[in-house]
């Protein structure tokens, strides 16, 4: 309630934006290849990079689509460049932003592309000759690029414009977003009962375990749904819509330099120096503190430029703990690796931890495999 008043023009203004988009007032249109759009209601902290990785992981081992062409088109949030780019795995984090950069290096197999207007995106990625016609994005592409036959849309909820094939949308389960408010009194972007016009909802950074009556009643009480079936993964909205809801969780995978110089011998320090700018460092603390005492905890606004002065701050906390290591997350690596005068010291005891997301069983996983083939191919 407290959103509606002391926030109600942009309460209203939501309402209104999405209200001419459902009554057909605005258009919206879909891309003419298969598109997955992987979104929120929140300001960042749900996962929607690790998940995004996590689908091509399993595009990868489809039958169908691991022969053909898969990308990501993200909108490149804080990157300094406009219009169309091409991610090259050499590029700088500041053309691009940081996730997108993370995920073309770790699927370099993979074509990822940035743009705000994602109408154009798609088509450049579906017809890539338009490219050279563009001046403005003639020189941000590898000549080789193939036309794509599936588009992963990269935090693509609020672009209502282009209508997906199948809409996924993350909830973090620690953070019920209709017991949150709109920014800035609360974390969300957009509407609470906007996620409910979903076709898929995952509920991310679950506990390891959940008992299927745990899940009903986490998306009874939580997302405000009802007769969650576990057999099926759905569960019923007010007005009698299935909507599909899975359940992830978080797997923090081994140390890796940063750098290539990085000392391994670092890792096995007792004690941490935390260096994080994202959106909820909670979880990466917890997981460090069964393996580290933290010394100290360095903590930045989420897709923050590391500057200097920065570096300089991250030198004096090594001084003072000269034998800790310094951990921060994959997401903020992509960062620090353009950062400038970063020392040898430094560079040496810098090591990132990858994460992945794995669901909480391998049956669910394989209910969502078949989903999502039936929503690409039906």
């Amino acid at each position: 309630m407290i959103d509606r008043i002391l926030l109600s023009p942009y309460y209203l203004a939501l309402k209104f934006r999405h209200f001419l988009y459902d009554k057909g007032i605005r258009k919206s249109r879909p891309a003419e290849v298969p598109t997955i759009s992987v979104g929120n209601v929140t300001v960042g902290g749900t996962g929607k990079t690790p998940h995004t990785e996590m689908l091509l992981r399993l595009l990868a081992s489809d039958p169908y689509w691991k022969d053909r062409k898969v990308a990501v088109l993200s909108r490149g949030y804080k990157r300094k460049t406009k219009g169309f780019q091409q991610v090259s795995p050499e590029g700088p984090a500041s053309a691009y932003g940081d996730e997108p950069l993370q995920i073309r290096r770790k699927f370099p197999h993979t074509t990822v592309a940035v743009d705000s207007n994602r109408i154009r995106g798609c088509d450049f990625l579906v017809h890539p000759d338009k490219l050279q016609t563009s001046k403005k994005a003639r020189k941000c592409i590898d000549k080789s690029i193939e036309p794509q036959d599936l588009i992963i849309l990269d935090d693509a909820f609020q672009y209502r414009a282009l209508n997906p094939t199948v809409s996924i949308v993350l909830a973090d389960y620690g953070r019920p977003v209709f017991k949150d408010s709109l920014i800035p009194a609360g974390r969300l972007r957009d509407l609470p009962e906007r996620m409910l016009e979903a076709d898929i909802i995952i509920v991310t950074k679950s506990p390891a375990y959940l008992e299927d009556k745990d899940k009903a009643e986490y998306v009874a009480s939580e997302l405000h749904l009802k007769g969650f079936d576990p057999r099926t993964c759905t569960a019923t909205d007010r007005k009698g819509r299935k909507i599909h809801i899975f359940f992830t969780r978080i797997r923090y995978c081994a140390p890796e330099a940063v750098f290539q110089d990085g000392e391994p011998r670092y890792t096995y320090s007792k004690q941490a120096i935390m260096l994080t700018g994202i959106a909820n460092d909670k979880p990466m603390m917890m997981y460090l503190s069964d393996s580290y005492k933290i010394s100290e905890k360095l903590s930045f606004p989420d897709h923050h430029a590391f500057t200097q002065s920065d570096i300089r701050c991250i030198g004096k906390a090594v001084k003072a703990h000269p034998t800790a290591v310094i951990v921060t997350t994959e997401k903020d690596s992509q960062r620090l690796m353009e950062c400038k005068n970063i020392s040898g010291t430094l560079r040496q005891r810098m090591f990132r931890i990858p994460i992945t997301v794995d669901f909480l069983s391998g049956e669910e996983k394989h209910r969502f495999t078949c989903l999502l083939r039936d929503f690409l191919q039906g």
